[in-house]
């Protein structure tokens, strides 16, 4: 029977053209971060299953891809339980680990830490377009800072690179975990309904404001509680002379919460919107949104999320989690990350089209079948001196269907051919 030679499902093999997308997507992320102040880090792709699941990694705790025990410790036969045949898993994501991370070298790390990661993740997902298996996440955080500089860096940092690949008229869509709450008390919902109230309004942009009340009343929520609560967007909505104005908008709901929200939440929310929208590189919209919920448990306040028309959804987002590494350590540490949807930006820029700009030419030797000896170190000998003029050369025989050949080469990005004959 033949081995099977398509990837595992939801994995992919990645060709030459998209790999040198990846590369430079890279670089321009490594460059522009580091010009933030933020410094590369690596943590293994294993992690404790214990870590994994902590409860904190919402729905994808239950897309682990798990790993048994080895050796002596596997005892399959007289195992009652799963916890008694494993003891790791492959990361989810690059929050646990980069906590785990800074609990374990917090001493000989700066303070504030500024880290970026780039790295596979796994998720026994459901593969679609932009959604894998195995898939790069590209993390920046800043552990140490309580205010909401951090916030601002990184909503700063990221919309920079993204503006450097090209893209424009997005949107950075922010809200507070805290201000959902708020909401939530302000209908009269049970604090204990809080996670089930948000999970049905994080599907608003799906089924909208008659489908998120009928979803409410389906899981038996109170008639009365469920209209207030859809009133505040509703009245949003009647009340935004200026769609485009994020700060009107978070006003008018802080005016509606009255005293269910701390005026420090609305408050520090407006910093951060108009911080950014005043000192920003990249064309990006700020948008106040009360709708937004984000599904990680471990969030504690701030929001956000990438919006792009060109993929119709979510490229990225992240928040405030300060309670995480006192999970670890037994103190808490404010912390607040950004991650860019690395996979979908690929997807976006190779349906553009995109090319990768300042190559170096490329040029390929053709050779006759034949030549060798001393001819051949000559021919060798003028590549390596065009290498180390900048260019970028390869030398290759030449086939017998040398029009074929050309085609090829110059779909991979060859512009220039020499060709070396035995006479």
């Amino acid at each position: 029977m033949a081995l099977n030679k398509k990837p595992t499902t939801g994995m992919k093999d990645i060709l030459p053209e998209e790999m040198r997308i990846r590369e430079y997507v890279q670089s321009v992320i490594r460059d522009t971060y580091s010009r933030f102040g933020f410094t590369q880090i690596e943590t293994p792709c294993v992690e404790n299953i214990g870590n994994l699941t902590s409860k904190q990694g919402g729905d994808n705790e239950k897309l682990i891809f798990k790993i048994l025990k080895r050796g002596e410790k596997l005892d399959i036969a007289n195992a009652t339980t799963e916890d008694e045949v494993v003891d790791g898993g492959l990361r989810y994501d690059l929050t646990v680990p980069l906590v785990r991370y800074y609990s374990n070298n917090s001493s000989v790390l700066p303070a504030p830490f500024k880290s970026l990661q780039m790295g596979n993740v796994w998720r026994a997902d459901r593969p679609q377009r932009g959604r894998y298996r195995q898939f790069m996440q590209c993390d920046i955080d800043i552990l140490g800072e309580p205010s909401n500089l951090a916030e601002i860096e990184l909503i700063l940092a990221t919309t920079t690179t993204l503006g450097k690949l090209g893209f424009k008229n997005f949107q950075i869509r922010i809200n507070d975990r805290r201000l959902l709450k708020a909401m939530a008390t302000y209908a009269g919902f049970a604090e204990d309904k809080f996670d089930s109230v948000c999970i049905t309004l994080d599907k608003m942009d799906k089924i909208g404001l008659e489908g998120v009340k009928a979803e409410l009343l389906e899981n038996g929520f109170d008639n009365t509680s469920v209209d207030k609560y859809l009133e505040l967007f509703a009245g949003l909505e009647n009340a935004q002379s200026d769609k485009n104005d994020p700060v009107a908008s978070l006003k008018f709901i802080a005016n509606a919460l009255g005293d269910c929200l701390d005026s420090e939440i609305k408050d520090n929310l407006e910093e951060i919107i108009t911080s950014v929208e005043s000192t920003k590189e990249a064309q990006f919209d700020m948008v106040f949104d009360p709708t937004l919920v984000r599904g990680m448990g471990y969030y504690t306040g701030t929001i956000f999320e990438i919006a792009m028309p060109e993929f119709g959804g979510s490229c990225g987002g992240g928040g405030r989690y300060d309670k995480m590494v006192g999970k670890f350590t037994g103190q808490d540490v404010p912390a607040c990350g950004f991650s860019i949807g690395f996979e979908r930006i690929i997807l976006l820029l190779m349906e553009g089209g995109f090319t990768v700009p300042g190559q170096p030419g490329k040029v390929a030797y053709l050779i006759e079948k034949g030549i060798g000896g001393e001819k051949l170190c000559e021919i060798i000998g003028k590549a390596q001196q065009a290498r180390k003029d900048g260019q970028q050369v390869l030398v290759v025989r030449m086939n017998k269907n040398k029009k074929f050949q050309k085609d090829q080469l110059i779909g991979q990005g060859y512009e220039n051919f020499e060709e070396f004959f035995n006479n």
